[in-house]
């Protein structure tokens, strides 16, 4: 019977921040044919980390990434693509907010990975044993109760400040791995099951936060990276950055935001 991962895919969103990207542009175009005003926000899951080979700037943001997609599809007046590699919530306030403005009518992004220290998750669990890995999940589980809903109230409270009138589409994380195949080698199955159990705190409490904050939506992915994870046939998770590949992008974010959009 499969069980969510999905702490794991959120501790992808702090892996990728001590590489530094290939660049192949600064900056991205903005479409100007309708009247919405689109901000993205985020961590690496946001920016397309993963998806790419070659990145748009050193937040690894990618023309693969559901943000960009979403502006090539739409045609916004504005875009402001400021989704970052290994972002916290605090970054996200310090840093990614300047572009919102009364005029902003959709926010999107993925957040709280990062916060709850799942790098420490992502070593335990692949260099660990068991036990490390089980420790490690324990902790940022924690973390996710105690400290994660401040920080998103918070942000939330600040992006609500900054763009009152927007809409605010706050995605969830994917599973990683197909936890009922039987002949996985990447993770055994201890070590996928204490991720599982970590994963359910982690998205609920970023679902429950979300609850709180009237006109955000909270948008779950892992039904639609289904039959998609590691050790599937054709995984839309890459097995090195462990995040969203082109096609995870495209078919499970995209389809994502356009749903709670």
């Amino acid at each position: 019977m499969r069980r969510p991962v999905r702490i794991a895919a959120a501790l992808a969103a702090g892996i990728m921040a001590a590489s530094v990207p290939t660049l192949v542009g600064a900056d991205t175009a903005s479409a100007a044919t309708s009247g919405a005003s689109y901000a993205a926000l985020g961590d690496s899951y946001s920016s397309g980390y993963g998806a790419s080979s070659t990145y748009l700037n050193t937040c690894a943001q990618s023309t693969a990434a559901y943000p960009y997609l979403y502006d090539q599809a739409t045609a916004p007046a504005s875009f402001d693509f400021a989704a970052c590699a290994g972002a916290t919530t605090s970054d996200v306030v310090s840093t990614q907010l300047g572009g919102l403005n009364s005029g902003t009518t959709l926010v999107s992004m993925t957040i709280g990975g990062n916060d709850v220290g799942l790098v420490d998750v992502a070593a335990a669990c692949s260099a660990g044993t068991d036990s490390q890995c089980s420790a490690a999940v324990a902790t940022a589980a924690e973390a996710a109760v105690t400290q994660l809903p401040g920080a998103l109230d918070t942000l939330f409270t600040d992006v609500r400040n900054d763009a009152p009138n927007a809409r605010v589409v706050v995605l969830g994380y994917p599973e990683l791995f197909d936890t009922s195949a039987t002949n996985c080698v990447l993770l055994d199955q201890n070590k996928r099951t204490a991720i599982a159990d970590g994963a359910d705190v982690l998205n609920a409490a970023i679902a429950a936060e979300t609850s709180q904050h009237s006109g955000f939506v909270y948008q779950d992915v892992v039904h639609r990276f289904a039959g998609h994870e590691l050790c599937d046939a054709a995984p839309w998770i890459d097995a090195t950055t462990l995040h969203p590949t082109a096609d995870g992008q495209a078919d499970a974010y995209l389809p994502a935001l356009e749903a709670g959009a």
